[in-house]
């Protein structure tokens, strides 16, 4: 059940801003369905992302319809009260308290959405809905739409137009507003704490799941329901394998172990990186390399600020980075050539950051029309650079599966970025005084 607190105007003004945006239109947008996981089973429910930043509503078989114009107006379509269900699966809001509860104009049952869609559809120049996504919930919509042309002898007019609904929600998703940025503030803080216990626990001999089930413990013990994504818990070469989930590898002295987890908190996703060593301290190698891609980073974060494109954080770290690798021997040639070859991308192959927020890789287009996208205070977004030395003939067998990534989580502001996820440490002496204590 949502809690006593719940911000009830701040769901509506989103609600306010969509009917605003669409005229005399009509948005209708579902939730996420429930999805089987075996005989029997489902997988843990997770609503629609979209749905849930307009209405706060957490149950499935539910959908919301905004009708823009002089008077608009929002209706929730959801599950009724059923004694016998409840009992078995829990307490269901029903449309009447759902109507209360989340501050919408009318509320009903979801079985009459067929119903009165063609209703509300009537006379309205535009239908705005997410499209191509799910094959039936555009055939559905189809139904609705030619059960309305069907009544143009009558004087009715159908939509001549259909949207795509997630053009408006995700540049309305993309500048977080207060509610927002203190569930987000929340998650990052939960999700360092379980990345200093995932330092303290480590040993040579322990497992890569172990490591995971520390984490997992840290997020639900403070509240947060799941993790944001797998989490990756990548020990020696693994962390050269960018999106590992397996592990299942024994944690092995004189390695590095990647950690790349964060919690969902109300909706919102934490996403953080931290690399530090199974045993008690970096060797030469591995600091080298941990060096390089933190002094990236901090080139990036220097970058981050309304009004800079997004991607000059990318820019500054990869400049940081190529100059490290040609410093370092691992690569020849000047740091011209190898930026305008983009040698380095043999170590690094992916960008800086993404866009953070109820999804990991949150809405929001990155550029438009060829040009990348200008920042703008309350964006929020990663930053995350890495080097993986993956073992080839041509590197020298010393730096062999070394995989390095440091990523935080930043809101950017007039003058600079907030980095919602310092607390989990990433100095090498923080780290180290970490490992040593724990051992």
């Amino acid at each position: 059940m949502i809690a006593q607190d719940f911000p009830v105007a701040v769901y509506g003004a989103r609600r306010a801003r969509l009917a605003a945006a669409i005229g005399d239109g009509v948005a209708v947008i579902p939730t996420a369905p429930e999805r089987m996981r075996n005989r029997d089973t489902h997988y843990p429910y997770r609503h629609d992302s979209h749905f849930y930043y307009l209405t706060g509503f957490p149950e499935p078989q539910a959908a919301l319809v905004v009708v823009g114009g002089e008077q608009p107006r929002s209706l929730l379509f959801c599950r009724p009260r059923d004694e016998e269900r409840e009992l078995w699966d829990g307490a269901r809001y029903g449309p009447e308290r759902a109507r209360e509860r989340f501050g919408v104009d009318e509320a009903h049952p979801i079985a009459a959405l067929d119903e009165k869609m063609p209703e509300l559809l009537a006379d309205r120049p535009a239908l705005h809905t997410p499209l191509g996504a799910d094959p039936d919930w555009d055939a559905r919509v189809m139904r609705w739409l030619n059960t309305v042309r069907a009544r143009v002898r009558a004087g009715v007019c159908a939509p001549e137009r259909v949207h795509d609904v997630r053009a408006f929600l995700d540049e309305m998703r993309l500048v977080k507003d207060a509610h927002e940025l203190a569930l987000m503030r929340r998650a990052a803080e939960i999700s360092a704490g379980a990345h200093r216990r995932a330092m303290a626990f480590v040993r040579p001999g322990r497992w890569e799941y172990e490591v995971e089930a520390e984490l997992l413990h840290e997020f639900r013990r403070h509240g947060a329901r799941s993790p944001a994504y797998s989490p990756i818990v990548a020990g020696g070469a693994n962390a050269c394998v960018l999106h590992y989930v397996a592990n299942d590898a024994p944690l092995r002295e004189g390695t590095l172990l990647l950690v790349d987890a964060g919690c969902e908190f109300e909706g919102y996703a934490a996403d953080i990186t931290r690399t530090f060593p199974v045993g008690r301290a970096f060797s030469a190698e591995q600091r080298a390399i941990y060096e390089l891609v933190l002094a990236a980073q901090a080139a990036a974060l220097a970058r981050v600020r309304a009004g800079a494109s997004w991607i000059e954080p990318h820019e500054a770290a990869v400049r940081v980075l190529a100059q490290g690798l040609l410093d370092l021997g691992l690569l020849s040639g000047s740091l011209e050539e190898v930026l305008e070859k983009e040698t380095y991308k043999r170590f690094y192959m992916h960008r800086t950051g993404h866009w953070l927020g109820m999804d990991v890789h949150d809405a929001g287009d990155y550029g438009r029309a060829g040009r990348w996208r200008t920042l703008e205070a309350g964006m929020v977004h990663t930053v995350e650079p890495g080097l993986y030395l993956r073992a080839s003939p041509e590197l020298p067998s010393r730096w062999h599966g070394i995989g390095v990534r440091i990523e935080d989580d930043v809101v950017v502001t007039a003058d600079g970025c907030e980095v919602l996820t310092a607390a989990a440490p990433k100095s090498i002496a923080d780290i180290e005084a970490i490992r040593r204590d724990a051992y």
